[in-house]
């Protein structure tokens, strides 16, 4: 018996149209290679669902929940590889197929730092084979993050990165919302003087126009290679305006419907959080998902920082935005898909795409109704018994 051949049976696929009727999936060597009533294979292990739903494998583009795991309170640390192990089981719980880590190569010292980026990075590429969901890089640069540029450029060139985001997260000094904002984060993270962490940020004005230089380059060299570009943040049209002169194809947390819009028209699928869906607005007082959603201006939901979040937004959005689940399913499997660059394998259930999908008991947007996931053909998570509706 060939372990990589299966046919599932009797699961429900969402169309246009809505569920179909019973039918079958065959699998092999982690694709999907048929759909379709009767399928039939001599070396195929048989799996008989009994009518569960099966959904594709959500892409999450941008989440950082396994900072928490890292460091669950401040100034406690875990072995990487533990951390990175209990992170991967949320995923795959959360039906997360795919999960760019964002990792944000920043300015300050300590757990956003450079020195932190490289030891995650060599963390992450240690452990990818043994992780059950499929994992990716994605660094968010600071772009007044000007030391060590060689070495982010050789990262991009060795094909060690596959989204790359451009941040401005320094705050201007004649602007105090953003400056106490920023604080406020910032001591979370890191020790330091109120005095010494204003004469830091004083000094790090002075990197803003070498910092842009490098971004120039950077967003060049991810072209030449095939990489993502992201912008993130954008707030008046003329950031818009030169986020799009980069040649951004993803454009996450623009800061209001105008600037959104504006990404759109110049091209970029416009990335939100799910949990601003979920919980009903932003926790920092940006724009509204679900306004958003209404006015047609996002395009992929991300975990941001929780990923059961996903999972539930799209059937939130059935409820709160009036959308059908195919439609809403798209924002977590599909259009990310596309965005990075994955639309020709990932993102929907059909013939020679791969095999990176959940199968349901409920459609209830509850994670507890998640009964197995799939990557590449293999369950890697199930609360279902098996052994009791398998057979060989």
């Amino acid at each position: 018996m060939n372990k990589q051949t299966v046919i599932i049976e009797n699961i429900k696929i969402l169309s246009e149209q809505g569920w179909s009727q019973p039918t079958s999936l065959l699998i092999e060597n982690g694709k999907i290679a048929e759909v379709g009533e009767g399928i039939q294979h001599p070396n195929a292990r048989y799996i008989d669902v009994q009518g569960q739903y099966i959904l594709p494998g959500i892409i999450d583009l941008h989440g950082d929940a396994f900072e928490r795991h890292i460091a669950p309170r401040a100034g406690t640390h875990f072995p990487l590889e533990l951390a990175l192990a209990a992170n991967d089981a949320s995923l795959v719980a959360s039906g997360i197929t795919t999960f760019y880590y964002s990792i944000t190569d920043g300015f300050e010292p300590g757990p956003r730092s450079r020195d932190t980026v490289r030891e995650l990075l060599l963390a992450l590429e240690k452990l990818m084979p043994r992780f059950s969901c499929q994992a990716r890089i994605h660094i968010r640069h600071e772009k007044v993050n000007v030391e060590k540029h060689e070495e982010l450029v050789d990262w991009i060139l060795s094909g060690r990165i596959h989204l790359l985001s451009l941040n401005d997260h320094l705050p201007p000094l004649n602007n105090e919302r953003k400056i106490q904002r920023y604080l406020a984060g910032m001591r979370r993270r890191v020790s330091m003087s109120v005095e010494g962490i204003n004469q830091f940020l004083h000094n790090l004005q002075q990197h803003r126009e070498l910092g842009e230089q490098q971004a120039a380059d950077l967003a060049e060299i991810a072209a030449q290679q095939g990489i993502s570009l992201a912008s993130h943040d954008d707030e008046t049209l003329e950031e818009v305006a030169r986020s799009i002169s980069l040649g951004v194809s993803i454009a996450e947390f623009p800061m209001s419907e105008a600037a959104a819009r504006e990404c759109q028209k110049g091209g970029a699928a416009v990335l939100m959080g799910s949990p601003n869906l979920v919980r009903g607005g932003s926790h920092v007082g940006a724009i509204s998902v679900k306004e958003a959603m209404d006015h047609g201006v996002v395009d992929i939901l991300c975990s941001d920082y929780h990923y059961p979040s996903l999972f539930s937004a799209p059937f939130t959005a059935v409820n709160t935005n009036n959308l059908s689940l195919f439609d809403a399913w798209k924002f977590v499997s599909e259009n990310p898909a596309k965005a990075a660059g994955l639309g020709a394998s990932k993102g929907k259930i059909e013939m020679g795409y791969d095999a990176d999908f959940i199968l349901l008991s409920e459609l209830d947007g509850s994670p507890l109704s998640i009964l197995s996931t799939w990557v590449k053909g293999q369950q890697v998570f199930t609360k279902a018994n098996l052994s009791q509706i398998t057979n060989i």
